[in-house]
């Protein structure tokens, strides 16, 4: 890559940059480690140096796109600091924002869908990492009062979950375009029935 700051980052870092971009723009299968290294501006001995395997670089992208995650839950948290509802709402509008980022989707979802191993071990990063996605959702309803937290968390992930879907498939036109009407309303919905 000839941008500034990619050319004097560590190799490491390089490498690991360009895979995530590469791998999200064109698949994990679909990118092999001669084109990742010719990115990188490096070769493949630096790269194995840095990583075991194509595996252990996909393995440490996830985790990478893994504290990325965690980073957006900490600005929702320094935005609305104490105020869970806010927190909630501010968590949809993010949502809708990576809905119409690339139309490439999940890069978690993604790469599941590519890695039909089931002892491949990205699918347990995958794995965990929606795990935690999840509990911290649920977290944030609770704490936002709603008595249903689990059941909300869930409906709006399969909602934000099928949006991105929808957007991959018949653009970011289709329905996905309802996103944030159809989640605040679920929100309206579940405290209304809290109160209730």
């Amino acid at each position: 890559m000839t941008d500034g700051v990619v050319e004097r980052s560590r190799p490491r870092d390089r490498i690991l940059e360009t895979a995530r971009d590469m791998f999200h723009k064109h698949g994990i299968k679909g990118v092999g480690v001669d084109a990742i290294t010719e990115a990188a501006g490096t070769n493949k001995m630096t790269l194995y140096r840095h990583f075991e395997s194509k595996d252990e670089l996909i393995v440490e992208c996830l985790r990478a796109n893994a504290a990325k995650a965690g980073a957006m839950w900490d600005a929702f948290e320094a935005e609305f600091p104490g105020d869970k509802l806010a927190q909630l709402h501010a968590w949809v509008r993010k949502a809708a924002a990576m809905l119409n980022a690339d139309g490439r989707g999940c890069d978690m979802a993604n790469a599941a869908a590519e890695l039909t191993e089931p002892d491949h071990p990205a699918r347990l990063v995958i794995r965990e990492l929606k795990e935690v996605q999840r509990q911290r959702l649920v977290t944030l309803c609770r704490d936002a009062g709603i008595g249903q937290a689990e059941l909300l968390a869930d409906t709006l992930s399969l909602l934000f979950e099928g949006a991105r879907v929808s957007v991959q498939t018949v653009g970011a036109e289709g329905p996905s375009t309802q996103f944030v009407r159809m989640a605040e309303g679920l929100i309206v919905s579940f405290r209304g029935t809290a109160a209730g």
